[in-house]
């Protein structure tokens, strides 16, 4: 599971960015996604692909995607 989720990653990051060009998220939640995606992103590179899909998800849930 832990392979498949690795290769997501890049995949949930994206979507991320795609929502962000056409959110209408408050500037303290946006910041706070911006930041979830950041740090998700820091873990994939560092290999830690469970805790990057959970910055992720958190910050897709706030994102409504």
């Amino acid at each position: 599971a832990s392979l498949a989720t690795a290769h997501n990653c890049p995949n949930e990051m994206k979507a991320i960015d795609a929502a962000l060009t056409t959110t209408k998220l408050a500037s303290a939640e946006l910041d706070k996604v911006k930041a979830l995606r950041t740090e998700g992103e820091k873990f994939h590179k560092e290999g830690k692909h469970s805790e990057s899909m959970k910055a992720l998800g958190e910050a897709k849930k706030m994102l409504g995607i």
